[in-house]
């Protein structure tokens, strides 16, 4: 089972948390911020995986490696 987790716009108003193909959400939010903090709290209790942010379209306009997830784009360092 995937720990990966969408934060996607509610047609009656507010934010989901839904698990990918899940028909039911895992929690509710009044704003996206809210929604997206409870995904990385779900995501990090689960051992880590992707929190992907839609927006008010259900477009996807963010994703966040939740650790100790495996982060396919992972920061460059900028150290030299």
């Amino acid at each position: 089972m995937s720990n990966n987790r969408h934060v996607v716009p509610n047609p009656d108003g507010g934010w989901d948390v839904k698990r990918p193909g899940a028909q039911r959400a895992s929690s509710h939010h009044e704003t996206q911020a809210g929604a997206e903090h409870r995904a990385k709290e779900i995501v990090g209790n689960l051992g880590g995986g992707e929190v992907v942010i839609h927006d008010r379209h259900g477009q996807i306009r963010d994703s966040d490696t939740v650790a100790p997830g495996n982060d396919p784009n992972p920061p460059r360092d900028t150290r030299h």
